[in-house]
């Protein structure tokens, strides 16, 4: 596994935020504190800090889809990504993107989906065929 990352995000409602992350996502809860709560997200630490301020979403054009900006994500393999998809249609969590395959036929064919966690910040999966790919134009 390459090198986990550690991401902090600004979320306005740390309980919505544990129930989204935990029973939606399917990610288990490390060190919390009343103001911040750590989640491992696939292997990488997803830090949720209570803030009453959320940054403005804009959206950009990829291959013909509106993506929202900022977003952040995690790289799957195809029987994660297939499973959490299937995960979230089963939870009837609404997709900003439902699950697709984008840049089909390219080096840089990828699945991929986007929601929203329950304080606005946008989340993408992604899966590709081949990993080797990842920065391939």
């Amino acid at each position: 596994m390459p090198h986990p990352f550690h991401l902090a995000i600004p979320v306005t409602n740390l309980a919505d935020a544990t129930i989204f992350y935990e029973t939606i996502l399917g990610c288990s809860r490390g060190r919390e504190d009343e103001h911040w709560i750590d989640f491992n997200l696939y292997g990488h630490q997803l830090v949720c800090h209570l803030s009453p301020d959320k940054a403005p979403t804009i959206n950009n054009s990829v291959d013909g889809d509106s993506v929202p900006v900022p977003h952040f994500g995690v790289i799957l393999n195809f029987k994660e990504f297939d499973g959490l998809a299937m995960r979230l249609k089963n939870l009837n969590q609404p997709f900003v993107l439902e699950p697709r395959t984008r840049f089909a036929g390219e080096p840089g064919e990828q699945r991929t989906m986007f929601l929203l966690d329950p304080s606005g910040n946008a989340i993408e999966f992604k899966a590709f065929a081949n990993l080797d790919n990842l920065f391939k134009s």
